[in-house]
C-alpha cells in the first residue's frame, strides 16, 4: 500500500507547493504554509472516478446561459431573525440560500448570539448543529437564555419550542443525512473548524477540512435554497482561521468583536453580497444572553464628567445609525525618552498625523508628551467626523482645562488644520439635540443647504480647528 503525501498550503490563499517556502509566491505572505497529508494514488484515482461519474450524470442538468432581460429582477425575500441589531447588520434580514460566517475570538459571545437567535425563531425549523459542546451544555445554555419569563415551566420541566433540533456530531455525512431527514429552514453550524469529511484525510481544522467542508455546505445552500450559518474561529492575528477562500466562499462575513472587560458587544459587518458592509449592531452582555440595545449613545457615554480635563463629545455615524461617542485623552510629561503614543478604538496612524497638525498648525508643542486615546465603552470607531473630538480631548488634557458640559462636535480635520465638511451632518445635529446638548462645532461648508431653523441646539461653523479651540476654550 503506497505511503501518503506531503503538500504544503498557504493558509491565506490557498497556493499548493511540493515544499516548504517561505514567502507565498501567490499572495507575497511569510511563513504561511502548512503541511497537509495527501491520500494515496489509489485513493486518488478512486475519487476522481467516482467524480467523473457524478459530473456525467449531472450533465444533463447544467445551468444554461440566459439574456440578461430573463433573469427576474425581484429582490430576495429577506427572513427576519426577529433581532433588530442582526437584521441590520445582514441588510434587512437572512436570504434563503446563503451562507453567513460568523466569526470573533474565543468567549466574546458567539454561540449565545447564534443560539438565541435561533431559539427566537418559532416559525422556521430549526437544525443546530454542535461540534464543539454537548447536548447538556447546550441544554443548559437555553435555559440560561429563555428561562427568565419567555418560556413558561411545566410541572418543573422546562417548555423549549419543538422547532428547535439540537445534533452533536462533526461528521459532515452524518450532518448531512440527519439534514437529510430532518428537513430544516436553518442549518447552524458551531463552528466549521471541528467539522470533518471522509474525502479529505487530515485533521478537522485542518486547511484541507475546512475548505471541503464549506464547500459542501455552500452547494447543499445553493441548491436547496436552506441558509447555513457557519460559526469560526479567530486566530492570534485576529483574523478569521482556516484558508483565506473560505472568506470568499460565503456570502456574507460578520466579526463579533468586543473587550471581554466591557459588557458591550459590536457585531461588524466585513463582507456582505446583500446589503452594506457599513452597518453595526450593539449588544450588552447580560446573564441571560446578549440584549439588543437600541440607543447606544446613552450607553456610551458617562454619566457625569462634569470638571473632568480630557474628555470631548463626538457625533459619529456607523452604517446608518448616528451615535455619540466620548473621547477620553491623557498628555503628561514622557518619563523617559521616547513618548509614548497610545490609541485604544481609534486609528494609531490617525492619531499620529492629528497631533502633528496640532503641533505645526495650531503651536501646541506635544513632542516630550505621552499622549494615551481612549474610545469609552470598548467601541472601535473609523468615521472620520471623529478628528475635532480627538484634538479637543488631547487639548483640553494638555491644558489641564474640561470642556463645559453640553458641547459636542464633529468635522474631519486635514493636513493643513482645516476642518472638512462630514457627511449626514442633519442627523448627527439631530442625535445631539435628541440627548440634550446645546451646543455644536460643526464645519463650516456643511452650512450650505443646512435649514438651521428645524434645530433647538446652537450650531458653531468652523473652518479651522483654531476656531473650534477658540469656541471651547475662548
Amino acid at each position: 500500500m503506497a505511503k501518503d503525501k506531503i503538500a504544503y498550503v498557504c493558509e491565506n490563499c490557498g497556493q499548493e507547493s511540493a515544499k516548504w517556502i517561505g514567502k507565498c509566491p501567490a499572495c507575497g505572505q511569510w511563513n504561511t504554509f502548512k503541511e497537509i497529508r495527501i491520500a494515496n494514488e489509489s485513493g486518488t484515482l478512486a475519487a476522481r472516478s467516482a467524480a467523473t461519474t457524478v459530473r456525467a450524470s449531472h450533465t444533463k442538468d447544467r445551468n444554461k446561459p440566459l439574456y440578461l432581460r430573463e433573469i427576474s429582477a425581484k429582490d430576495e425575500p429577506r427572513i427576519d431573525m426577529h433581532d433588530e441589531e442582526l437584521n441590520r447588520v445582514l441588510g434587512g434580514g437572512l436570504v434563503p440560500g446563503s451562507i453567513i460566517l460568523l466569526g470573533g475570538e474565543p468567549g466574546i459571545g458567539k454561540s449565545t448570539l447564534s443560539l438565541q437567535t435561533a431559539l427566537h425563531m418559532p416559525e422556521k425549523k430549526v437544525l443546530y448543529v454542535s461540534g464543539e459542546e454537548s447536548a447538556h451544555q447546550l441544554k443548559m445554555r437555553a435555559e440560561r437564555i429563555l428561562g427568565n419569563g419567555q418560556l413558561t415551566m411545566d410541572n418543573g420541566q422546562f417548555n423549549a419550542p419543538d422547532n428547535f433540533l439540537v445534533l452533536c456530531e462533526n461528521s459532515l455525512e452524518a450532518i448531512f443525512d440527519h439534514i437529510k431527514e430532518v428537513q430544516p429552514e436553518l442549518v447552524v453550524i458551531d463552528s466549521i473548524q471541528t467539522i470533518s469529511t471522509e474525502d479529505v484525510e487530515s485533521s478537522p481544522g485542518s486547511i484541507s477540512q475546512v475548505r471541503e467542508c464549506a464547500s459542501a455546505l455552500l452547494r447543499f445552500a445553493k441548491t436547496s435554497s436552506v441558509p447555513v450559518i457557519l460559526i469560526g474561529h479567530i486566530t492570534k492575528e485576529g483574523t478569521l482561521a482556516g484558508p483565506k477562500i473560505l472568506e470568499h466562499i460565503v456570502d456574507t462575513v460578520i466579526q463579533f468583536e468586543g473587550d471581554q472587560h466591557y459588557m458591550y458587544r459590536i457585531l461588524r459587518s466585513i463582507k456582505n453580497r446583500f446589503g452594506s458592509t457599513s452597518e453595526l449592531g450593539i449588544y450588552e452582555m447580560q446573564e441571560n444572553g446578549l440584549r439588543q440595545v437600541s440607543n447606544p449613545s446613552e450607553l456610551l457615554l458617562t454619566q457625569d464628567h462634569e470638571g473632568l480635563s480630557g474628555i470631548a463629545i463626538s457625533s459619529a455615524i456607523e452604517g446608518v445609525r448616528p451615535f455619540l461617542v466620548e473621547t477620553q485623552a491623557l498628555v503628561s510629561t514622557a518619563a523617559y525618552g521616547t513618548p509614548q503614543r497610545s490609541a485604544t478604538g481609534f486609528d494609531q496612524r490617525r492619531l499620529n498625523m492629528l497631533l502633528a497638525v496640532l503641533e505645526k498648525r495650531v503651536g501646541f508643542k506635544l513632542i516630550q508628551k505621552d499622549v494615551f486615546i481612549n474610545i469609552a465603552g470598548g467601541l472601535r470607531v473609523t468615521d472620520l467626523a471623529m478628528d475635532l473630538s480627538v484634538i479637543a480631548a488631547v487639548l483640553s488634557s494638555n491644558v489641564d482645562t474640561p470642556i463645559e458640559t453640553g458641547w459636542c462636535m464633529a468635522g474631519e480635520v486635514g493636513l493643513s488644520g482645516e476642518v472638512r465638511p462630514v457627511n449626514r451632518i442633519e442627523q448627527r445635529i439631530a442625535e445631539a439635540e435628541k440627548l440634550g446638548f446645546t451646543h455644536m462645532i460643526i464645519p463650516k461648508h456643511n452650512l450650505s443647504g443646512l435649514n438651521t431653523k428645524k434645530f433647538q441646539i446652537n450650531l458653531h461653523p468652523v473652518r479651522k480647528v483654531e476656531e473650534a479651540l477658540r469656541a471651547l476654550f475662548g
